[in-house]
């Protein structure tokens, strides 16, 4: 008898992971993704974006985003500048090599939607929630990030004439 309640409840728990599985849509990134970041004086993009994306307008309790930039792909159009941007002073490469954010909720808004998660930047990680629409396969954001929260340069000598908040416009197109 304990055999048969075994192999029903396996079989249950079976059915419903395979439900549950097929619910989830996962979505793979576009080599045409932008992040684009701007600042006093500051401005660039990052060349290279990875995850795993597995959002569902309709389910989602059951999505779930994890984003990595590698720190190195960094460009804002001068060498100086961005040899200076992974060293110590700044993101710290090296030691910190990307930058990570994972999103554990997401919430329908008025305008779009809000992924609720932890972002990483320079081994310092706290809880960002960050606005995003999702029309025609294509994830878009408009959002600011506070550079000293995350450690990533001073307020002192050069480094005082960046701004604090990093405005950051992200665009990325994905595919089933």
């Amino acid at each position: 008898m304990k055999t048969i309640n075994y192999l029903l409840l396996t079989g249950i728990v079976l059915t419903l992971s395979a439900f549950t599985i097929n619910q989830s849509i996962n979505w793979n990134i576009s080599d045409n993704h932008s992040i684009k970041f701007s600042g006093t004086d500051v401005e660039g993009i990052f060349k290279e974006l990875d995850g795993d994306v597995q959002f569902d307008e309709n389910n989602l309790a059951g999505s779930k985003v994890v984003f990595t930039i590698p720190v190195n792909s960094i460009n804002t159009g001068n060498g100086t500048k961005n040899k200076h941007a992974v060293s110590d002073k700044w993101f710290d490469a090296e030691t910190y090599p990307n930058i990570k954010y994972t999103a554990h909720k997401f919430i329908k808004t008025s305008s779009g939607y809000e992924a609720v998660g932890n972002m990483e930047i320079h081994g310092v990680k706290s809880e960002m929630t960050i606005p995003f629409t999702f029309k025609n396969n294509t994830f878009k954001s408009n959002f600011s990030v506070n550079r000293l929260a995350y450690n990533v340069g001073t307020m002192k000598g050069m480094s005082k004439k960046v701004s604090d908040a990093i405005k950051l416009e992200v665009i990325i197109p994905v595919t089933k």
